[in-house]
């Protein structure tokens, strides 16, 4: 799959193409709706599917300090684009003069000049341009203006998750700020996952024999609420079940919150400034303060028997 930062980096000689755009954080299971959609319509016309979305969030340009929660970063979203089949990603740097653009400045500067979209796939609920002024319905009027076609995806997942309400990003973002890690796991069609680099930490889990990856993660990142999780520690590309803690360490009277994962029964493990990726799969219990150290060391094995359990259960053939 392509990736381009920017209009400029579109090839010139870049042809017709089907597009969808979007934020699409998370790629959960409604926004893979709308793209494979795309997809399969590029497929049908011959031509690329591209995905637009923007960096930063919107959001954050048109209301600073309201950024969301980040579901995925941008890596991880290319990742899961192109298992969907996408072939070329844009990622349009949001800025405030960019966010000034009209609806229509916004088609032909983006979608006409650049892209030649064929065909343009949406959501019913798609708004685009300043103010976001513009919806399907006018992108689908300016298409008789540049000969391209619009399809709406009215198709909406429901689940159990949230109440049975539509998945959205809204929706995973709240479930995983509450710790509900299969309701979102419902709504994304994968365990929720938190990435970062290995940093140095107080070490006390080392001490404590049970020694922890203290992930680092980047601003904005959808962190769980606190508690211990069952879910899987991957770096270089080896994926090994975890014992996983997300919080302050109540016991130590630290202050700082973090996120750390336990590689269960893994020995000699030196993962310190390696970039990896920590997937939650259960909520197995709250955070606590013990009255004495081997209460402590009885519930963290009770927690490292409990993550395997889960994790060998998640695993097991179907």
């Amino acid at each position: 799959m392509q990736r381009w930062r920017g209009l400029e980096d579109i090839p010139q000689d870049w042809g017709r193409s089907v597009v969808t755009i979007g934020s699409y954080d998370g790629v959960h299971r409604g926004h893979q709706l709308i793209i494979g959609r795309a997809v399969a319509k590029a497929r049908e016309l011959g031509v690329p599917s591209v995905v637009v979305t923007f960096s930063p969030h919107p959001s954050e340009v048109v209301r600073p300090g309201s950024h969301p929660p980040i579901l995925a970063p941008y890596d991880r979203r290319a990742e899961l684009m192109a298992g969907l089949g996408v072939d070329a990603l844009l990622i349009l740097p949001f800025t405030a003069e960019f966010s000034k653009l009209s609806p229509a400045d916004f088609i032909v500067k983006v979608l006409v000049d650049k892209l030649h979209a064929r065909a343009v796939i949406e959501g019913p609920n798609f708004r685009f341009g300043h103010r976001a002024a513009g919806n399907v319905d006018f992108l689908r009027e300016l298409g008789g203006t540049y000969d391209y076609e619009v399809e709406v995806v009215d198709l909406v997942e429901r689940g159990e998750a949230g109440g049975g309400v539509p998945f959205s990003s809204t929706l995973a973002r709240r479930l995983v700020a509450e710790g509900d890690m299969d309701g979102a796991a419902e709504i994304l069609g994968r365990p929720h996952r938190v990435e970062g680099v290995v940093v140095r930490g107080a070490q006390r889990g080392r001490e404590l024999g049970y020694p922890t990856a203290n992930v680092e993660t980047a601003p904005h990142t959808a962190i769980p609420a606190d508690g211990v999780y069952a879910g899987w520690l991957t770096a270089d590309g080896e994926r090994m079940p975890a014992a996983i803690s997300v919080g302050t360490n109540v016991q130590f009277d630290a202050t700082e919150r973090t996120v750390e994962a336990y590689a269960i029964d893994r020995i000699g493990l030196d993962l310190y400034g390696q970039h990896v990726a920590v997937d939650f799969l259960a909520y197995v219990r709250g955070m606590a303060r013990f009255e004495s150290l081997d209460g402590l060391l009885e519930a963290i094995a009770d927690d490292v028997k409990r993550a395997r359990v889960l994790t060998d259960a998640y695993d097991a053939p179907r």
